[in-house]
């Protein structure tokens, strides 16, 4: 008998990026290929695959392949066809990765764009090269190495200008500038000061994108979107409208350039996202992309062309299937907006109005990432966006002015932040010195969506006279986008600028709050960008000195409630043997044998903390539904990946505590997960130490939510450093350490009495301490 044929494979290179719209297009490009009955295979960065479950989980399969290298990607998929596992087509939705894209598809002999065109389109110089030869208007660009080559453009050409990447996305670095005096800050902008930069003729007109997809090889327009941008000198957009309200004369013409430029670079394949210009002496093409368009013009579209499926249509044309749209489309006959908040810089006090709009009819998305206790950073690039509200309409004057009202209507109370005065100190002021050491796991570690075998181990000490008098611990895990060797460097160059600001002849006098510096100093490092793993690190080695010069462990620095003796979950990785030995235990699920994993814990009189990692779809939940109300677990953590359905999950399960977990970084998505859910797992590593994780277990308290206290795979410092907050969570999963030192797995451990700095593990009781319980 033959074997079955294999169906027929989406190959989507790139995945989704980790910022939510980027994970909101890929998984509706997935789902459009499953409708089709396309089996789906992902690739990604392995930190971008594990840091967006929500991707992984709506592929079939995933690999790990760096789209940034497009020769490796093209000989990947060639590889896989030599084997029998050729897809039908190939397709990405992010921008950096559409030349991976276009050389798998030219390698497999499959529908794409060609490589070079694709390649010119990606540097933008390259690209208004080949359009002013083509006869379209654009304006003069330079490509500089350095200041002197940008002042020297600056002086043959009329200003202003505009300086950016070579090769960007976000409007990130984006600065306009009206002289030479304006050029150092500029340049100081660019995400890479090494590499070539671009400085270009400022346009002075209103900006507006084309959207389409390509059918037959021929460009068909959806729509053309009219922008709002924020003045300058930064060029970030804060709303969009679609269709643009244009005369049909206006339209028809920008529609016919857009497709002759297309046409004229040799685009052929997917979809496509071309900016212009509207100025006095005609349409004047910017950067032209072949990829939908960013700020949910993606949730747009199909709002305003009911029945269009984007990537089902690029889906449809691939594989020979008939699509109905005519080479010219009438304009929609309804409308959408999207509009972004952009609170003041600081820290936020309050946010008031925001449920009134996130349960607004008219809007078709509404998302907002900040909360009491978030610091708001300046809006610089896309980056930097809080949080935005989606919105369909009758017509674009409605939907612009609904978008404008629903984005008004939330108030921010935001308190200025102040910087740290840095102090001369002399001999006071501590040496830095950060080591990283890669280091094996004393045995894998599985969870739904990866495998982990090996961790980054970093250290930061803060030195006086050759003696340590702070120091800090983590350990960096690739598979949870934690790049060891980048938070090593982040955190380096942050403890020397706190290092600086160190004064010990003041610590503490006249009542001085010694931790209030540091608090500042650190927010103003996360509204700076400086990533969560360097925060804790930088915050773990001072804190440890602050508690030091004060002679006090530090949950007493902080008043904090004593730890007392940490009683331990006993975590089960995907594929572990079960122990039974009367301790909670923590159960990781997400795999293909949950069901019989489940069955075979009916009657464990041990108290169950179940987490799926977002394993479950609809589906997976409807199914095990019946056995988890039966279980009655104790604690079901991030059950589903999609959030929609905790609310049913919490009424089936009234005595399960449900807590979320994966990504839960700021207060905003605390209180997030404690409206949704009813709980969440803090995890200081996310957070960016004790102090951030302190605020949102504080808040979580007075809300009444359920409080885990969590870990990723440290070494045991950061571990009794996490023990600190122990006093004020009913859960505490802090065994992370048993997989990255040789500490012998137990049930509970204590800390080390009353010694200054951060307390170490005790593995047995304090003899001092006659109340200690034994293990």
């Amino acid at each position: 008998m033959s074997a079955a044929p294999h169906p027929r494979e989406l190959l989507l290179i790139g995945g989704g990026g980790e910022m939510t719209l980027s994970v909101d297009v890929a998984v509706q490009a997935l789902e459009q290929a499953r409708a089709r009955g396309l089996r789906t295979h992902v690739t990604n960065r392995a930190d971008t695959l594990a840091a967006t479950p929500a991707v992984t989980a709506a592929a079939d399969t995933a690999t790990a392949v760096d789209f940034a290298r497009p020769g490796d990607t093209a000989d990947w998929a060639a590889g896989r066809a030599a084997d029998g596992e050729r897809p039908a087509l190939v397709f990405g939705v992010r921008e950096m990765a559409q030349e991976a894209v276009a050389a798998t598809a030219h390698a497999l002999g499959l529908p794409g764009n060609p490589p070079a065109a694709v390649c010119r389109i990606r540097t933008k110089d390259a690209c208004r090269a080949a359009l002013a030869a083509a006869g379209f208007r654009q304006p003069a660009v330079r490509v500089c190495r350095d200041a002197s080559e940008a002042r020297a453009f600056l002086a043959a050409t009329a200003g202003p200008w505009v300086v950016k990447p070579r090769d960007g996305a976000d409007s990130a670095g984006v600065r306009k500038v009206t002289g030479p005096d304006d050029l150092p800050a500029a340049l100081a902008q660019l995400p890479d000061r090494e590499a070539p930069f671009l400085v270009e003729e400022f346009v002075d007109g209103g900006e507006f994108s084309v959207e389409g997809v390509f059918v037959g090889g021929s460009p068909r327009v959806l729509a053309v979107t009219a922008k709002e941008k924020l003045p300058p000198p930064y060029f970030v957009e804060i709303g969009h409208v679609l269709p643009a309200d244009l005369p049909e004369e206006t339209r028809r013409s920008v529609e016919e350039t857009v497709t002759a430029a297309l046409t004229a670079l040799e685009l052929r394949f997917g979809l496509f996202h071309v900016e212009l210009w509207l100025t006095a002496e005609g349409i004047v093409l910017g950067e032209v992309h072949v990829r939908i368009g960013g700020g949910w013009i993606h949730r747009m579209l199909p709002h305003v062309r009911p029945g269009l499926e984007l990537y089902g249509t690029v889906y449809d044309d691939a594989l020979g299937l008939p699509v109905d749209l005519p080479a010219r489309l009438p304009a929609p006959e309804r409308a959408a907006a999207a509009r972004y908040f952009a609170p003041p810089e600081g820290r936020v006090t309050a946010v008031s109005g925001w449920d009134a709009v996130r349960t607004h009819p008219a809007v078709l998305h509404a998302e907002l990432r900040v909360g009491p206790g978030d610091v708001v950073p300046g809006f610089r690039s896309g980056g930097d966006r809080v949080g935005a509200v989606v919105v369909g309409a009758a017509t674009p004057a409605e939907a612009r002015e609904l978008a404008r009202e629903l984005v008004a209507s939330v108030r921010f109370t935001v308190e200025p932040m102040e910087p740290v005065d840095a102090v001369d100190t002399g001999d006071d002021v501590p040496e830095v010195r950060v080591d990283l050491e890669p280091r094996p796991l004393t045995s894998s570690f599985r969870i739904s969506h990866m495998t982990i075998e090996t961790v980054d181990h970093l250290r930061l000490r803060l030195l006086q006279g050759g003696r340590t008098v702070g120091e800090g611990e983590i350990t960096a895990d690739s598979g949870y986008g934690q790049d060891g060797p980048a938070i090593a460097a982040e955190a380096e160059a942050l403890a020397h600028t706190l290092a600086a600001a160190c004064d010990d002849a003041h610590h503490g006098a006249d009542g001085a709050d010694p931790v209030a510096p540091l608090r500042a100093a650190l927010e103003k490092a996360a509204a700076d960008g400086v990533g969560a793993p360097a925060r804790m690190l930088v915050e773990m080695a001072f804190l440890d000195r602050a508690a030091r010069l004060a002679g006090v462990p530090v949950w007493r620095l902080l008043g904090l409630p004593e730890p007392g003796r940490v009683r331990l979950l006993h975590t089960v990785p995907i594929g572990e043997d079960i122990p039974l030995d009367g301790r909670p235990l923590k159960i990781k699920l997400g795999g293909a044998d949950d069901e019989q994993i489940l069955r075979s814990l009916l009657g464990v009189p041990a108290p169950l903390i179940l987490d799926a990692n977002r394993g479950w779809d609809r589906q997976d939940w409807e199914r095990l539904r019946p056995l988890l109300a039966e279980l009655a677990p104790a604690v079901l953590e991030d059950p589903v990946r999609d959030p929609a359905l905790l609310p049913a999950i919490r009424a089936a399960l009234p005595g399960t505590a449900v807590v979320l977990d994966e990504g839960i970084a700021t207060a905003g998505d605390a209180a997030f997960a404690v409206g949704t859910a009813g709980g969440l797992n803090v995890k200081l590593m996310r957070f960016g130490g004790i102090l951030p994780a302190l605020d949102a277990l504080t808040d979580a308290t007075e809300k009444g939510a359920a409080r885990m206290l969590g870990c990723f795979l440290e070494p045991p410092r950061a571990i009794a450093y996490a023990a600190q907050l122990a006093g004020l969570c009913d859960w505490s999963d802090l065994d992370g350490h048993f997989w990255v030192s040789d500490d012998r797995p137990v049930p509970s451990y204590g800390l080390d009495g009353d010694a200054p700095g951060i307390p170490r593990i005790a593995y047995t009781p304090d003899p001092a301490r006659a109340e200690a319980a034994a293990i």
